[in-house]
């Protein structure tokens, strides 16, 4: 099997990890002007902690796996072509990719081959070869392996710049479900473990200069959703103490995509919870950016995300008692918690009104978004001119157009709506990538 085809099967197998986004995109370049290609297999997206948007080159080192984890197309009972990379082979392949300005980093995890510790092994000295051998000083993120030996995992974030250990189900019942083979315990010892080194590391850095760095980027986790019954309360209640006892940088969540007739799964041909995803995308940023917690998005109650609004909007409809807010003299976490208002427009509403009083102009031009904030704010004791503030009102305007038509045909406001329907148009709005995108909500 030659380097293209291992590269095929090995970039495909990777795609279901959304620890960053793949292009998706297989567009050749051509001779009739047009410059630059798409690679599908493979090639990658994340994002540089200045914002810039980034090519990686994400693999599995091997599709072979001692595991047979029910939701993965990877298990060991699943009849796909499999295929292997040797550590030379993934090095001079991120070398070669690297030279022809195809990519900037490497993303790599791996299929349980022998045994956790062996596979860890072959990570490193797959990526002990580009560090040293080719002097790659780009980035690279590292999937490490639960179950592999202490030692090993520090080897590993000491070649990477990110390291993570993907949790994939919320609870023990649904890993003991689906994936027999491993505990939530050996998922989180690591993650416990590569905390405690990190931690460890900024305190060294801080003291002898020229100490080793290990996983400078941190370390996040990847949940799939909608392969279990858990819930929404659930899932947001494990994110949040992760980050709180882990110091997580990211925990991403993966739409679950059924890879085959599975029983205790979704059967094949079900859509993927996209827009379950979506709000879950959203929540996230609201407990790390925002200053909410999960019991506030989220209750016993109120297990699930209402589809029809995003979390911050729904709070806020729910809490009428906490607003108006009077912009010129809020507090900057009360600021946070007013749809249409994200942290850089805080940021500067903050800055601005202490040298003079803020109106609705001027909140325009400091970028908050007035067609949601306005039914939660005052501007010098007063309401936007003209509006009208009904909780019904309120919830229609806060809905997208597309939505509120879709409602009313419907009768109803309690079916869970879809975002990617193309047949009944309610594909996500240019407000609504933003959001995802920027976080500000």
């Amino acid at each position: 099997m030659d380097m293209l085809e291992k590269l095929e099967i090995l970039g495909a197998s990777a795609k279901y990890d959304a620890a960053c986004t793949s292009s998706g995109v297989d567009r050749p370049g051509d001779f009739d002007g047009g410059i630059g290609n798409a690679v599908a297999a493979g090639i990658c997206h994340s994002f540089a902690s200045d914002g810039r948007c980034i090519s990686l080159l994400k693999i599995l080192m091997t599709n072979f796996c001692l595991y047979d984890c029910k939701y993965c197309v990877n298990r060991r009972s699943n009849d796909v072509p499999r295929a292997r990379f040797t550590p030379e082979e993934i090095a001079r392949l991120t070398i070669n990719f690297y030279r022809r300005n195809y990519i900037e980093g490497l993303f790599l995890s791996s299929g349980i081959i022998q045994s956790p510790d062996y596979t860890c092994e072959q990570m490193i000295e797959a990526l002990s070869l580009l560090r040293n051998e080719y002097k790659f000083k780009g980035y690279i993120h590292a999937k490490a392996i639960p179950g592999a030996d202490p030692e090993l995992i520090n080897r590993l974030g000491a070649l990477a710049d990110r390291i993570s250990v993907n949790i994939e189900l919320p609870s023990q019942k649904s890993l003991d479900r689906l994936a027999p083979d491993k505990s939530k315990s050996s998922i989180l010892l690591p993650m416990g473990h590569i905390t405690q080194k990190i931690r460890q590391n900024s305190y060294e850095i801080v003291k002898y200069k020229s100490a080793p760095k290990f996983a400078p980027a941190g370390q996040s986790t990847q949940m799939i959703i909608g392969a279990t019954p858990d819930s929404d309360f659930q899932i947001l209640r494990l994110s949040e103490a992760m980050y709180d006892k882990y110091k997580l940088k990211r925990v991403f969540y993966s739409a679950y995509i059924p890879v085959g007739d599975q029983k205790l799964l979704p059967p094949a041909g079900t859509k993927p919870p996209l827009l379950r995803e979506h709000r879950l995308y959203q929540a996230d940023w609201l407990l790390r950016f925002y200053g909410f917690h999960a019991e506030e998005i989220l209750d016993e109650q109120h297990q699930d995300f209402n589809p029809l609004l995003d979390p911050k909007c729904n709070w806020a409809v729910h809490h009428p008692e906490q607003f108006p807010v009077e912009i010129n003299k809020a507090p900057y976490e009360t600021l946070l918690r007013v749809p249409g208002i994200g942290v850089k427009s805080a940021q500067r509403i903050v800055s601005a009104r202490q040298s003079a009083k803020l109106d609705y102009d001027d909140l325009r031009k400091l970028g908050v978004v007035l067609k949601r904030a306005n039914y939660f704010i005052l501007c010098n004791g007063k309401r936007a001119e003209g509006l009208v503030v009904t909780e019904t009102g309120i919830m229609r305007q806060l809905m997208s157009a597309s939505t509120v038509k879709e409602l009313e045909q419907r009768g109803s406001f309690g079916e869970q709506l879809s975002l990617f329907d193309d047949e009944k148009n309610t594909l996500p709005t240019v407000e609504d990538t933003l959001k995802c995108l920027t976080g500000e909500m």
